[in-house]
């Protein structure tokens, strides 16, 4: 979270240090207890915003839903009322921001598994990857082949073969 909220600030200062446009936040909410709030004005403060408000949200004992608690800067845990509307409130926002990291991180993972070796050759698109890996089973395979075997494969010319053979085989 520490990263989170460094890499976050630091890069709203770069593009506004007078803090004068409209994406400084009234107010930041973090999801955890104490632990959690006191980090993130531990950030802010290294950053000289300490100003922003900051407050957090934490599960009840055992992590009971309904039973959230509010941490305020040098102040006690509020605990509100299992139907108070607020607490729906909170509720829903904690668990839209969960969808999002969550739905963020899939994401990318995805995308870096989609990602190979064969991505770092030039002159090697989509349709070339996909009969590299057809012919061969595995970008691993690819970079272990030979220059004959590069050019056996339907859509690869002399020169791309060399352009790929010569990318897995610097020291050769």
């Amino acid at each position: 979270m520490r990263e989170v909220l460094n890499r976050r600030f630091t890069r709203a200062l770069k593009e506004d240090p007078a803090r004068t446009g409209a994406d400084w936040p009234g107010l930041i909410l973090i999801d955890g207890g104490r632990g959690q709030l006191a980090a993130a004005r531990a950030v802010l403060a290294d950053l000289g915003l300490g100003d922003l408000a900051v407050a957090a949200v934490a599960k009840g004992p055992e992590r009971n839903a309904g039973r959230e608690r509010i941490f305020l800067p040098e102040r006690p845990p509020i605990l509100l009322e299992p139907r108070d509307p607020v607490l729906y409130f909170l509720q829903r926002l904690r668990d839209e921001a969960h969808r999002f990291a969550i739905g963020s991180h899939r994401a990318g993972r995805s995308k870096a598994r989609l990602r190979s070796v064969l991505d770092e050759v030039p002159g090697i698109g989509a349709k070339r990857k996909k009969a590299l890996l057809h012919h061969f089973g595995s970008a691993q395979a690819v970079a272990r082949a030979g220059l004959a075997d590069l050019e056996a494969v339907q859509g690869i010319s002399k020169v791309v073969a060399r352009k790929i053979y010569d990318h897995f085989h610097v020291d050769s």
